[in-house]
């Protein structure tokens, strides 16, 4: 599936998203952590906010509620994942609007958003540092990007390299893409960007275990083990900033004006 076109997979995951008919309600390990994370004060509420990959809208749906129902957009490549957020949203504080875009092409001229959040889906994109530099664009200067993205440098990613070994594909429960990412590869497409990194943390530590789900090691996400264990855990989560120095036309990040 890595060689397919992006309208390929778009097609693919609105198959994986009608399987799923509900909106989910934005308690994984990497939401609540943004939960904990965000500075809504100072990212979120009255700022003009992007989620770029927001699925079936159970994280935006839980921003808006937060205090950026006006100033929220949502995208996601998966026309069938978005209508079914745009459902959930009705008679509830809801996203300006659900459009439907590729994150790595995204339809917003340079420097729209205040904040960006990108929830487990660099690694789901057919050029992860093209994702990084476009998100990196269409930040203002001295703007946020809250980004969460796996990284196997645990026993997951030795169960991955177990299962090629055996010639069977891991895909994370039938995702058509899904690239062996880690974290200081991920906070070098940041870097790459244009980004200053401000934190580096991680969550999720999971035992693989043949014929069943993983065993999570729950307690390995406790604040004290977390600041070293942050390296080896599942879901690493990354808040970085774009530099407060105006750029000139052509320097840093994108530059390449609005979309058509």
């Amino acid at each position: 599936m890595a060689d397919r076109s992006p309208a390929e997979l778009a097609r693919a995951y609105d198959v994986i998203h009608a399987r799923w008919p509900e909106v989910p309600a934005a308690d994984d390990p990497w939401h609540l952590w943004l939960r904990e994370s965000l500075d809504l004060a100072r990212d979120v509420r009255g700022k003009a906010v992007l989620e770029a990959g927001a699925g079936r809208g159970g994280f935006a749906l839980w921003l808006a509620e937060a205090g950026a129902p006006g100033t929220l957009v949502a995208t996601d490549f998966a026309p069938v994942a978005l209508g079914m957020a745009a459902r959930a949203a009705t008679g509830r504080p809801a996203p300006a609007g659900w459009p439907a875009a590729d994150v790595g092409l995204l339809p917003f001229a340079d420097a729209t958003f205040d904040t960006v959040v990108c929830c487990e889906t660099i690694e789901h994109v057919i050029d992860p540092p093209g994702v990084a530099r476009e998100l990196a664009r269409v930040l203002r200067p001295g703007g946020r990007l809250y980004l969460t993205t796996p990284s196997y440098l645990n026993a997951t990613g030795l169960y991955r390299g177990y299962l090629r070994l055996v010639g069977r594909r891991y895909d994370e429960g039938g995702q058509p893409l899904c690239h062996f990412t880690m974290l200081p590869l991920t906070i070098g497409w940041l870097r790459r960007a244009g980004l200053d990194i401000e934190r580096v943390d991680g969550v999720g530590h999971y035992l693989p275990w043949p014929g069943r789900s993983p065993i999570r090691l729950a307690g390995l996400d406790a604040r004290g083990p977390r600041a070293v264990l942050k390296w080896v855990a599942l879901h690493s989560a990354i808040v970085a900033r774009r530099p407060a120095a105006r750029l000139t036309t052509g320097e840093g990040p994108g530059s390449r004006g609005a979309r058509e």
